[in-house]
């Protein structure tokens, strides 16, 4: 394609940004509260260290604040569910996040589990991905739910198209096929065992790119004007599928770095205000 779309995640993060100002400093006046949202840090994996600083500084820029709280790389799942019951009881605390990974020792389901649901704004827990598969209220994974705005926002059709998405993690894969599933797209699951992966990936409107490895997705798996997003991040500023060569045959696409990543943050952000709204309509 000679002048594909090029879906700014950035773009679209930063309106969002002055919309959930707006909705703080409103939410402030009405209740003197400030919305929190509380990090665990298991450990000091230098990308999760990243990516709470990143998570703490959005809480500054729409007004919000954040509570981090670190626990050492020792830690055993008693002591991170024990963590997790403090900010359940917390009534300052709107919203409540687990740093993925954990170390090995950890439990991780089970500690997304203990998770309340009205706190799950990263949609960790699995009755919330439940309900969000049935169409039901709930707090959508992060990452999923910036890949349906970006989606929603540049008004890709999703009825009745093709949708393959290439990995099926629990917090990435899987809800984001359940998310299009239920906006009518018809939806391929692709891993490690699927058979003629670069087939199946061809029939494809929309592309998913959630495997984890740098540019695994090649242009000639790519139907020509077919969406690709991609919601990989991997070292060098890489994402899952090969972007350069892939712009070339796709219609639109989503940039690494600019495209899921800024619309990962600000979803969590959302729902963390929304969480305190809710509260605040609830008291």
């Amino acid at each position: 394609m000679a002048n594909p779309l090029i879906l700014d995640g950035k773009k679209i993060a930063a309106e969002l940004q002055e919309e959930l100002k707006t909705r703080v400093a409103h939410l402030v006046a009405k209740t003197g509260s400030i919305p929190i949202l509380a990090t665990i840090l298991v450990g000091n994996d230098p990308a999760s260290v990243t990516y709470v600083r990143m998570k703490g500084n959005a809480c500054k820029r729409v007004g919000m604040e954040s509570l981090k709280l670190e626990l050492p790389e020792s830690s055993t799942t008693g002591q991170v569910l024990a963590k997790i019951q403090e900010l359940n009881k917390n009534k300052d605390v709107h919203g409540i996040l687990l740093q993925h990974p954990v170390p090995e020792q950890v439990d991780e389901q089970l500690c997304f589990n203990s998770i309340a649901l009205e706190k799950d704004v990263d949609g960790v827990n699995t009755t919330s991905f439940g309900r969000m598969a049935m169409g039901q209220k709930a707090y959508f994974s992060a990452t999923p739910l910036a890949i349906l705005t970006i989606l929603k926002y540049y008004n890709i059709p999703l009825q009745g198209k093709d949708a393959v998405v290439v990995g099926r993690s629990p917090i990435l894969g899987k809800p984001v096929a359940m998310m299009l599933l239920n906006e009518n797209a018809t939806v391929t699951i692709c891993h490690s065992k699927t058979q003629n992966l670069p087939d199946v990936v061809k029939r494809a409107d929309i592309v998913v790119g959630a495997v984890g490895k740098p540019e695994f997705i090649k242009a000639d798996w790519i139907k020509k004007g077919a969406v690709v997003i991609d919601a990989g991040y991997n070292p060098g500023n890489v994402g899952d599928t090969d972007l350069e060569a892939i712009q070339h045959v796709a219609s639109a696409y989503t940039p690494v770095p600019g495209g899921v990543g800024p619309m990962t943050i600000i979803s969590l952000m959302r729902q963390t205000v929304e969480a305190a709204e809710r509260f605040y309509t609830i008291e």
